[in-house]
């Protein structure tokens, strides 16, 4: 397989490519030309490992994610393998029907990760996808975290109730369902709901 760029942020590219014979995805964390190169190579290094690690926690949680086939803290470099399906974007926008099953499972999802103090950092439905397989994977881990505080699993809930208002909003109830699939998973569920209600009253003065 040639490799081929399947995406390109501000902070790295995405290369569809093959490892020992397996499909893969290859992400590269960008030079930032601002910074000094000792600098930028520490940083680079700092959030590829901490990528690795909470991708390998979430897994350990039972979050589906890519499997990490290697990383290169040198070069900022993780290649993973690659999953094969649906954005839950793409299918919640092609059949909002599936929205209530869906969104259950995804509050399952994030359940996992916060029972073991792990947030994602970026929730969205662009950031899940279904697989060939029927199941439910998270994907991006580049702003994720372990051993978090009730903060960030309250950004984590804020940013998701974010997303569906701006994606998702013709479908009713949607963020509700993710929500009480949250509580019946995560003991801790009240405290960090309580945060999230904090979370969005500071935004509204600031």
């Amino acid at each position: 397989m040639i490799d081929a760029e399947i995406g390109r942020g501000a902070e790295a590219t995405i290369v569809r490519t093959e490892f020992l014979g397996r499909d893969a995805v290859r992400k590269t964390r960008v030079t930032k030309g601002y910074r000094h190169p000792e600098l930028d190579q520490h940083l680079r290094s700092a959030r590829t490992r901490t990528e690795v690690r909470v991708m390998r926690e979430a897994r350990s949680a039972g979050v589906r994610s890519p499997v990490v086939y290697d990383a290169d803290l040198k070069d900022g470099t993780i290649t993973m393998e690659y999953i094969r399906g649906e954005s839950v974007k793409e299918i919640l926008d092609e059949h909002p029907e599936r929205a209530s099953e869906i969104c259950a499972r995804i509050g399952e999802m994030i359940a996992k990760l916060h029972n073991r103090n792990i947030s994602h950092g970026d929730l969205t439905t662009s950031n899940m996808i279904i697989g060939e397989d029927g199941e439910m994977y998270l994907i991006d881990f580049s702003l994720g975290d372990t051993r978090v505080d009730l903060e960030a699993m309250g950004v984590d809930l804020h940013l998701m109730e974010r997303a569906f208002t701006s994606a998702h909003s013709g479908i009713d109830d949607a963020f509700g369902d993710i929500i009480n699939s949250y509580k019946k998973h995560m003991p801790d569920a009240d405290k960090v709901l309580a945060r999230v209600e904090d979370i969005k009253s500071r935004a509204r003065y600031t």
